[in-house]
C-alpha cells in the first residue's frame, strides 16, 4: 500500500544491513576515527584561538574550516555510531530533514570558505603592500559570515522544497539521510526540486572558476622570485591539497546520489557516500598543521602547556 506524507513518520536506512555480523568492530573503528577527527580539529582551533600571533585572516580562515568540519561531521557520526549498536536503523521524518540539512550545508559552507581563502592568498601574494588594508578584521568577519549564511540559506530553500512533497516510500538506501534520496520518494512531480538542485552546482562551478583564476595569478607572481615560491609552497599548497581532496570526494557523492546504481556492492556504495565526511575532515587539519609553520609551533606550545 502506498504511503503518503502523513503516514511517513520514520525513514528506514538500509546502508548498514550488511554490517550486522561485524557491527562491533565497525563501531570501534568508526568511533576511533571520529575521535581523531575531533581531536585534530579541536587542537587546530585551540592553537589558533590561544596564540595571538595567529589572529590574522589566513589562520582565522583555517580555524573556520575546522569549525565547519566539526559541524558537518556531527551530522553523520553520532547517528551512525548509534545505528551500529542498534538492530533497527531508523530516523524520524524531522530528524531526517535536519540530518540532510546539516550534512549538505557543510559542503557549500566549506567550498565557500575555500573560495574566500583563495582570495585571501591572492591579495597576500599579488598585492602584499595592500594586504592589511584590504583584509582587515572587519572584512575577515564579513567573509566568514557570508561563508556560513549563504550556504545555510541555499540548503534551507532545498529542504523547504522537499518538506512540501507527499511521499510514497520510507526506505533510504544510504547510511544517512540526504535531500535527493528523500525527493526520490515523492509521489508527485519533482521538477522544481530537480531544477533547484542544479542552481548550487552552477554557483559552485563559478566559485571553482574564481579559485582557478586566483591561483593562475598567484603562480605567475610566485615564479618570479625565490621568496614567492617559498611563500606559495608554505601557504598555498595546503589550500590546494585541501581543495582538490574535498572536490574529488564531493564529486563522488554527487554523482552517486544522482546516477548511482544499486548493482554496486553495498560496502562500496557506503564508502562513496561518506568519503567527503571522512577524507577531508581528517586530512584538512593535518595538512594545515604540518605545512603552516606558525600553527605547528603553536600546537607544540599548546601541548607543552
Amino acid at each position: 500500500q502506498m504511503e503518503n506524507l502523513s503516514s511517513v513518520a520514520i525513514f528506514y536506512l538500509s546502508g548498514l544491513n550488511e554490517t550486522r555480523s561485524y557491527k562491533y568492530m565497525s563501531f570501534a573503528f568508526t568511533l576511533l576515527f571520529y575521535l581523531m577527527i575531533l581531536f585534530l580539529n579541536l587542537t587546530l582551533i585551540a592553537a589558533v584561538l590561544l596564540e595571538k600571533s595567529l589572529h590574522e585572516p589566513m589562520y582565522i580562515f583555517v580555524c573556520n574550516l575546522s569549525v565547519n568540519i566539526l559541524y558537518g561531521t556531527t551530522g553523520l557520526y553520532p547517528k551512525l555510531l548509534a545505528d551500529f549498536l542498534s538492530d533497527s536503523h531508523v530516523i524520524s521524518y524531522t530528524g531526517c530533514l535536519i540530518q540532510a540539512f546539516v550534512i549538505y550545508s557543510y559542503l557549500p559552507c566549506k567550498y565557500t570558505s575555500l573560495t574566500v581563502m583563495a582570495y585571501d592568498r591572492y591579495v597576500a601574494i599579488c598585492k602584499p603592500l595592500e594586504y592589511h588594508s584590504i583584509m582587515n578584521i572587519m572584512i575577515t568577519g564579513k567573509f566568514i559570515l557570508i561563508s556560513w549564511l549563504f550556504p545555510l540559506s541555499e540548503l534551507m530553500i532545498a529542504i523547504l522544497l522537499t518538506a512540501r512533497l507527499p511521499l510514497c516510500g520510507s526506505h533510504i538506501d544510504k547510511l544517512y539521510c540526504e535531500n535527493w534520496a528523500i525527493v526520490k520518494l515523492s509521489c508527485v512531480d519533482i521538477t522544481i526540486n530537480s531544477i533547484y538542485g542544479y542552481i548550487p552546482l552552477v554557483i559552485h562551478n563559478a566559485q571553482a572558476f574564481f579559485i582557478v583564476c586566483s591561483y593562475i595569478l598567484i603562480i605567475r607572481v610566485c615564479l618570479n622570485s625565490r621568496e614567492g615560491r617559498t611563500k606559495f609552497m608554505q601557504t598555498c599548497v595546503p589550500h590546494l591539497i585541501s581543495l582538490i581532496t574535498f572536490t574529488i570526494s564531493t564529486f563522488f557523492d554527487v554523482m552517486y546520489s544522482r546516477y548511482g546504481s544499486n548493482n554496486i556492492p553495498q560496502i562500496l556504495r557506503n564508502i562513496l557516500s561518506v568519503e567527503f565526511l571522512a577524507v577531508s575532515p581528517f586530512l584538512t587539519p593535518l595538512i594545515y598543521g604540518l605545512n603552516l609553520t606558525q600553527i605547528r609551533i603553536s600546537v607544540k606550545r599548546l601541548f607543552k602547556k
